[in-house]
């Protein structure tokens, strides 16, 4: 299925499935979780497992990881082989890593990411700054560029953004054009 733009320009239908990680013991109990390698709870692995039931039979052009674990071990009971790229690390919490806003806020009343970044890690400015989508120059697997296979940038990992990353279904046609399933 394709549409054309306003330009003129053809372009193949894409679909985009995000998944996040499985819940860990620090994102149950509402903890910052960065750059610190938490593992998946049994829960955060049930639903793991249950994202791949729910994604059973489709295919993707492309999967991609963080290379902490919780995100790679979901892909993999997901029933996934992603291709890990450091770019799509976390954030990194600094000394707020394992910290929940409200013990932030004790000693900064009005704290947020946005707002003042985290302590020794880092700011809204610099992760938007250097890890900004560059268009057609994002490759895909098999050398293809971001364009070509049907991939685009997307901002967000749970409810802070931080790098492009994509997938594309290739599995017939749907009547979504995008959609997102979460595991935690």
């Amino acid at each position: 299925m394709t549409r054309r733009l306003d330009s003129g320009t053809r372009v193949a239908r894409v679909e985009v499935v995000l998944v996040r990680h499985g819940e860990t013991e620090w994102s149950r109990t509402g903890r910052h979780t960065g750059r610190t390698d938490v593992p998946l709870t049994e829960e955060g692995e049930r639903q793991a497992r249950a994202v791949g039931a729910a994604l059973r039979g489709r295919e993707f052009a492309l999967v991609l990881s963080s290379p902490l674990l919780r995100a790679l071990d979901t892909a993999r009971l997901a029933g996934f082989e992603p291709e890990v790229r450091d770019d799509l690390a976390e954030w990194d919490y600094g000394e707020y890593d394992g910290v929940t806003t409200p013990e932030i806020r004790e000693q900064v009343p009005d704290w947020t990411i946005w707002r003042y970044g985290a302590l020794g890690g880092e700011s809204v400015e610099p992760i938007g700054s250097s890890r900004s989508y560059s268009g057609p120059r994002a490759t895909c697997s098999r050398s293809r560029t971001a364009t070509s296979c049907g991939c685009w940038p997307l901002a967000g990992s749970g409810s802070r953004p931080r790098r492009a990353g994509c997938s594309r279904s290739t599995r017939g046609s749907s009547a979504r054009s995008a959609s997102s399933v979460s595991s935690a």
